[in-house]
């Protein structure tokens, strides 16, 4: 029997009181504690969307030993940072060796600092990825972990995870993740919106019902984190751990457990959504920042760059084109014509570029954004190789622009890393803050870089209403 969808407002109010709002402090004050050394946490994100949680932290975009070395001096005990690895857009293989590669320079960085740390492979709230293999990848390095924590709640995004079953908001309803478009996707499609029964699915088996198990709200609620840390300390060896969450709280219950039960000795290895890494650096919430508070000029235009094609996406850019009217120009490139030949794929990237100067210039806000007709292969592993024919189009189009814009906003999680890493030449940066409740603002301070200091947007593909595209957007333009 399917999973029904359920009414928002009455299901959220018919669960257990939430957790004490100081439970985040308490954290604080852990993570401080001189005496606890608390391991460095690692967020591997699979997209840049995972900082969407995040504040005044650092994300990588390369992962050399003397560069991770680096950062582990700079970073305390209990502190973390990102590594952007891109690996959605990864066939199997490459990204196996990749998150490979990394944990062993990691534990090179460890060893020639002497600070332990822990890995939290961030992936997407609405359960797209590689997923068991990047967990798998990571032990093969790291060593067996006592237990997997699976943990994709994301508030901001609307993803709630109630009777193991994981849920994302539409409107005043809560839908079972597998009935929305995002387990439709090509390559990360999924039937099981039960996420106990979604560890066996995206298995294949290999890991069995008995070893799944769940942390439930009534315990999380009721028992608080002295209940969860008796069950996380009860846990057989190899188990992957559900965790339900409904609220930031819940997750601040459960991070609590998890402290105290690695000073248990207990080992975790973690698949999680944005709102675990935040919790677990213990980074409170701050309003999204404004145009004013970064001092943009209004003398040239902002760019955005739209490759998503989830449907949040296309209509989230189908209200910003609407509502902006003559004071947005939009340049929409051809995939057909992207993936044609090198040569029709030139001439478009060459239109866009003539045009995005010309308005750009003259202070005039410009969208460049993919056709909508998703075009797909025979498989998954074609889809992956189509959408990285076209993400280069992009890439091509930011590395030729010359005008430097007022502000870049990227739109979808792979568009976003390419354009950080290959367009701007981004190598560390630093997470400001957010655009939009989570929608990540960056800056990227390097004289390496393509525009040292520009804020750049990572707007993820399916966060925020038909609206919160064309909120940023007008919002950065009136306040300039």
């Amino acid at each position: 029997m399917a999973d029904q969808v359920l009414d928002l407002a009455s299901t959220l109010s018919s669960l257990p009181a939430p957790p004490s709002s100081t439970l985040r402090s308490e954290v604080q004050t852990l993570l401080r504690d001189p005496s606890s050394s608390i391991p460095i946490l690692v967020a591997l994100d699979d997209d840049p969307t995972g900082t969407q949680t995040c504040h005044d932290i650092s994300v990588l975009a390369v992962w050399d030993v003397p560069t991770l070395t680096a950062e582990f001096a700079r970073t305390g005990f209990g502190g973390g940072f990102f590594i952007l690895t891109n690996s959605r857009a990864l066939h199997p293989t490459p990204a196996r060796a990749l998150i490979a590669e990394i944990c062993e320079n990691l534990k090179a960085a460890s060893a020639a600092t002497g600070k332990p740390f822990e890995v939290v492979l961030r992936g997407d709230s609405t359960l797209r990825g590689h997923f068991p293999l990047e967990p798998e990848a990571a032990e093969d390095v790291l060593g067996a972990a006592d237990a997997w924590v699976l943990c994709p709640f994301f508030l901001q995004g609307g993803r709630y995870t109630i009777g193991d079953v994981h849920y994302v908001a539409e409107g005043a309803s809560l839908v079972p993740a597998a009935q929305t478009p995002f387990a439709k996707d090509a390559t990360f499609g999924y039937k099981s919106s039960n996420l106990r029964q979604y560890v066996i699915e995206k298995s294949g088996g290999k890991i069995p019902a008995e070893q799944v198990t769940s942390i439930d709200l009534e315990k999380i609620r009721a028992g608080g984190p002295d209940a969860v840390l008796e069950q996380l300390l009860q846990v057989p060896k190899r188990t992957v751990v559900v965790v339900n969450a409904a609220a930031e709280e819940d997750i601040d219950v459960v991070i609590l457990a998890l402290l105290r039960a690695a000073s248990h000795g207990k080992k975790f290895l973690f698949r999680t959504g944005a709102a675990f890494v935040s919790s677990r650096l213990g980074i409170a919430p701050i309003p999204p920042i404004s145009a004013a508070q970064l001092s943009l000029s209004a003398e040239v235009g902002g760019l955005v760059i739209a490759g998503s094609y989830v449907p949040k996406t296309t209509a989230q850019l189908e209200r910003l084109r609407a509502r902006s009217g003559d004071k947005l120009t939009s340049v929409v490139l051809d995939v057909r014509k992207l993936l044609e030949s090198p040569e029709s794929s030139a001439a478009e990237i060459a239109n866009a570029i003539a045009t995005a100067e010309r308005e750009i210039v003259r202070g005039q806000d410009v969208l460049v954004m993919t056709s909508r007709e998703l075009v797909v292969g025979a498989d998954e592993a074609k889809s992956l190789d189509i959408g990285a024919t076209v993400a280069k189009a992009l890439v091509s189009f930011l590395t030729d622009l010359k005008t430097r814009p007022r502000y870049v906003i990227a739109k979808g999680g792979i568009t976003s890393s390419d354009m950080a890493t290959k367009g701007l030449r981004f190598k560390r940066a630093m997470i400001v803050g957010q655009a939009a409740p989570g929608v990540p603002l960056w800056r990227c301070d390097e004289s390496s870089s393509k525009w040292a200091g520009i804020p750049y947007v990572v707007f993820p593909g399916n966060v925020g209403s038909e609206d919160t595209l064309y909120d940023v957007v007008a919002g950065w333009r009136t306040s300039a």
